[in-house]
C-alpha cells in the first residue's frame, strides 16, 4: 500500500486517472551483479483511458531506466527528481494514444536503492536478491490506476522469483530460471522479489502454501522451519475465511528477505531472516500478515485514511491475544501506547493516518484504529459485526475501499446509521476521558437501583459512547453487566439491580478507546520514550568508553545535548521530569531502586535486580525498568544498566520495541531476551465502592 506515492503520481501524471486497470504483460531479467534489470511489457489500455487534448497519453518510468523501443514510438520526457513521498527519480513519458490501445516497451537500467537505517528501500536488485514494487516505478505508471498481469522474470541460476498472483510457468534453460506469475484480479501494484532461495510446499493445500528460505552457501535450507509455517499458513487461511470469505488469491507464500523487513503483500509476505526465526512469529505476527490478504491486500485502501492497519490488528493481533484471556491487557497496552507517544504536535486523524512511520503513527493507525473496531464489534454484535465486514469483503474485494465504505456495510447489516460514530473517531484529534460521581445505592418501590453520574471530561463536544459498567451485588457472586450510552457532556445514570449494589467500575476492561486515569495504567517504559526531552543522567564514576556509550544511547533516542548531564554535576534529579538514571554505578541508583521496591516485588542491588521470575546479576545480563518515583511526587523513572558499550548499543536498538513492558532484562551473551513483564495496574478513580 503505497498511498503518497500514488498521490505524487495522480499529480504529475494527471492527463490519464480516471481509468480502469490497466494490463501488463512484462518479460523480465534480472541482472543482480550489476543491479540492472532488462524489460519488454506490452501495455493494454482500458477503453475508458482518455488521451491528453494532443492525443497522447503519459507514464512515469524510473528515472534510471532507458526506454530502448516502443510501438508507437515513444517521446522522452521531462525528469523528476525524488521526493520525500516518492524517493525514486522519474522521467515522464509521453505516446500517441494507440489506436487498439496496446503498447509495448523495450527498457532497461539500474534500481539500487540502498537500504536505509530504517530498513527501507523504495526498490534494490542487488547480489543478494531483489525488491521491486510500483514504488521503484519499474513497470511503466499512468496515475492511480489499478493494474492486472502476468510478469515473467529470468534469474541466475539458483535464484528463484516471486511475485503475486499463481505461478503459471516455470522452467530452467541454459541453468537461468524462468517463472511466470500471473494476476487477472486488479492490484494497486506489481510486487516482484527475487533471490537464492529454496521452495518448500505443503503437499495437496489449497490455496497453496509455499515458503521460500533463502539457500545457505554450504548445507541445506531448514525444513523444520519451513513445516513450521507452512502448518501455520494452512490454519489461519482456514480460520480467516471461515470467519470473513474465501481467500482471494491462488497462494500464499513466506519470502526470506536478506535483511530485516516485515512486508505484506498480496499472495505473500517478505519477512528478514531473524524475525522468522523467533519460536513465537508463527502464531503472532504472521496470522496479521496473511489478513492483510483480506484488508489492505484484498480490499485495498483509499487515499483517504488507512483503515486496513486497525481492522487486522484488530482481527489478528487482538483477536489472538483475546483467546488466551489477554485482551484487556492488549486494549491497555493501545490505549497507554496512545496516550504516551501521541502529543499535541504530531496527533493525526484516522482518515489522515497513512502508514507507520514512528510510534506516534503506529498509535494512532493501529492502536486508535484497532480499538475503533473494537467499539464497533461491542456495539452491534458478533452478527451484524462480521456480516458487514463479509459483505464489505464480498462486494469490495479487489477495489479501493474507504472508511465511507466500511460505515456504509456495517450499517446495512445492523440497521443503523454509523455515519456519526465513524465521524467523531475518524476525523477527531485525540479522544475522550471519563469521570464517574454521586455514586448512590437507592431502593424505588422495594427494588434496589444505582444511581451515578458519568461525565466526559475532554475538551471540545461529547462523543457518543457506549460505556460498559460491572456493578457488584450484595448475594450474588458475578457482577451486573450493563452498557451505559452517554453521548452528554454529564449524564446520571439509573440501573435497576437484583440486591443492593456493593461496588462500581466503569469500563474495567478498556473497551472504550478513552484517555485513562495514571492510576488505572501501570508504569510502563512508553511513557519515557514518549516523555517530551527526559533527562539523562550518566555515571560519572563508569570507565569513559562506558560513559560515551550511555551518552551514544541518549543521543540516538533524540536527546538534545543539554538534557545529558553527568550525576556529579547536579544535586538532585527534577521533580516532575521524566528521567533515565543511566548505570550500575550511578550515585542515584538508591533512588532508583527505592523506586523500584514501592513499584513491585522486585529489589534493585549493587550487583542484580532482583525480580518475582528471578536473579538478574549485572555480569550476565543487561537490565531495565521503569518506575514510579514517589520521591518525586510520582514522576516517572527509568534505569539502565549494561557491562559493555556493545551492550548498550544494543539496547538502544532493542529497547524501544518494549515500550509496553516495565521491566525487560538481555542476555549479555548475544543481547537475547530472557526476561520482560508488567507491573501491576491499580483500579483507578473509576472504581468506586458503593457508599
Amino acid at each position: 500500500m503505497r498511498i503518497a506515492p500514488l498521490l505524487a503520481a495522480l499529480l504529475w501524471a494527471a492527463p490519464a486517472l480516471a481509468m480502469g486497470p490497466v494490463r501488463h504483460d512484462i518479460s523480465a531479467e534480472l541482472v543482480p551483479p550489476l543491479g540492472t534489470l532488462r524489460v519488454t511489457d506490452r501495455v493494454t489500455l482500458p477503453d475508458d483511458a482518455l488521451p491528453a487534448p494532443d492525443g497522447t497519453i503519459a507514464f512515469t518510468l524510473h528515472g534510471a531506466l532507458k526506454v530502448t523501443g516502443g510501438r508507437p514510438a515513444v517521446a522522452r520526457g521531462e525528469l523528476r527528481a525524488g521526493t520525500a513521498d516518492d524517493p525514486v527519480p522519474q522521467r515522464r513519458h509521453t505516446v500517441p494514444m494507440p489506436a487498439d490501445r496496446v503498447l509495448t516497451l523495450t527498457y532497461s537500467g539500474s534500481v539500487r536503492h540502498a537500504v536505509t537505517d530504517g530498513g527501507g528501500t523504495p526498490g534494490l536488485i542487488d547480489p543478494e536478491g531483489a525488491l521491486l514494487s510500483g514504488t521503484s516505478h519499474w513497470y511503466p505508471q499512468f496515475g492511480t490506476e489499478m493494474v492486472t498481469f502476468s510478469v515473467t522474470v529470468t534469474t541466475p541460476p539458483g535464484w528463484r522469483a516471486v511475485s503475486q498472483g499463481a505461478r503459471t510457468a516455470a522452467a530452467v534453460t541454459d541453468g537461468k530460471a524462468t517463472v511466470t506469475w500471473t494476476e487477472d484480479h486488479p492490484q494497486d501494484e506489481i510486487h516482484l522479489v527475487a533471490g537464492p532461495l529454496t521452495e518448500f510446499n505443503l503437499p495437496g493445500s489449497s490455496p497453496v502454501s509455499q515458503v521460500f528460505l533463502r539457500t545457505p552457501p554450504e548445507g541445506a535450507a531448514d525444513q523444520e522451519l519451513a513445516d513450521r509455517y507452512l502448518t501455520a499458513t494452512a490454519l489461519y487461511l482456514d480460520l480467516y475465511a471461515d470467519l470473513l470469505g474465501p481467500y482471494p488469491y491462488a497462494k500464499f507464500a513466506l519470502v526470506e528477505n536478506f535483511w530485516e523487513t516485515g512486508y505484506g503483500m498480496p499472495s505473500f509476505t517478505l519477512l528478514g531472516p531473524t524475525v522468522i526465526r523467533l519460536p513465537f512469529i508463527a502464531d503472532t505476527s504472521y496470522p496479521h500478515e496473511i489478513l492483510h490478504n483480506w484488508w489492505g491486500n484484498g480490499v485495498f485502501v483509499q487515499e483517504n485514511g488507512n483503515w486496513a492497519e486497525g481492522l487486522t490488528a484488530y482481527l489478528a493481533d487482538h483477536e489472538l491475544k483475546a483467546r488466551h484471556g489477554q485482551g484487556a491487557e492488549y486494549r491497555r497496552d493501545a490505549l497507554t501506547g496512545f496516550w504516551d507517544y501521541v502529543k499535541a504536535g504530531n496527533d493525526t486523524t484516522l482518515v489522515d493516518f497513512r502508514a507507520r512511520h514512528d510510534r506516534a503513527s503506529q498509535a494512532v493507525g493501529y492502536g486508535k484504529g484497532m480499538m475503533l473496531f473494537h467499539m464497533l464489534r461491542a456495539q452491534l454484535g458478533d452478527a451484524a459485526f462480521f456480516a458487514g465486514l463479509r459483505d464489505l469483503y464480498l462486494t469490495r474485494r479487489f477495489t479501493r475501499a474507504g472508511y465511507d465504505d466500511i460505515a456504509r456495510a456495517l450499517g446495512h447489516a445492523s440497521g443503523r446509521d454509523l455515519r456519526p460514530e465513524f465521524q467523531q473517531w475518524t476525523r477527531r484529534l485525540g479522544g475522550p476521558a471519563l469521570a464517574v460521581s454521586e455514586v448512590a445505592a437507592e431502593t424505588a418501590d422495594g427494588k434496589h437501583q444505582l444511581r451515578f453520574t458519568l461525565a466526559q471530561t475532554q475538551p471540545g463536544p461529547p462523543y457518543i459512547l457506549y460505556v460498559p459498567v460491572r456493578i457488584a451485588v450484595d448475594g450474588q457472586e458475578a457482577p451486573v453487566a450493563r452498557t451505559v450510552r452517554l453521548s452528554r457532556p454529564r449524564q446520571t445514570v439509573t440501573l435497576p439491580l437484583p440486591g443492593r449494589p456493593t461496588h462500581l467500575s466503569v469500563d474495567p476492561e478498556f473497551d472504550v478507546f478513552r484517555k485513562p486515569d495514571p492510576a488505572e495504567i501501570p508504569p510502563a517504559l512508553s511513557g519515557l520514550f514518549g516523555a517530551e526531552t527526559p533527562l539523562f543522567v550518566l555515571p560519572a564514576a563508569a570507565p569513559a568508553p562506558l560513559q560515551e556509550a550511555y551518552r551514544a544511547l541518549a543521543m540516538a533516542w533524540d536527546s538534545p545535548p543539554e538534557r545529558i548531564v553527568l550525576d556529579s554535576t547536579i544535586d538532585a534529579l527534577p521533580g516532575g521530569a521524566a528521567v533515565w538514571v543511566l548505570g550500575w554505578d550511578n550515585r542515584f541508583v538508591p533512588q532508583a531502586g527505592n523506586a523500584l521496591v514501592a513499584q513491585g516485588n522486585a529489589l534493585l542491588l549493587a550487583d542484580g535486580v532482583v525480580f518475582a521470575e528471578g536473579v538478574l546479576g549485572s555480569a550476565g545480563h543487561a537490565v531495565a525498568f521503569t518506575a514510579t518515583d514517589g520521591a518525586r511526587d510520582g514522576a516517572p523513572l527509568g534505569w539502565i544498566g549494561a557491562a559493555t558499550p556493545e551492550q548498550l548499543a544494543a539496547l538502544a536498538r532493542k529497547l524501544p520495541h518494549y515500550g509496553q513492558y516495565g521491566y525487560v532484562a538481555f542476555r549479555a551473551a548475544g543481547m537475547e531476551s530472557v526476561l520482560k513483564g508488567r507491573w501491576q495496574g491499580g483500579e483507578g478513580p473509576l472504581s468506586v465502592p458503593v457508599p
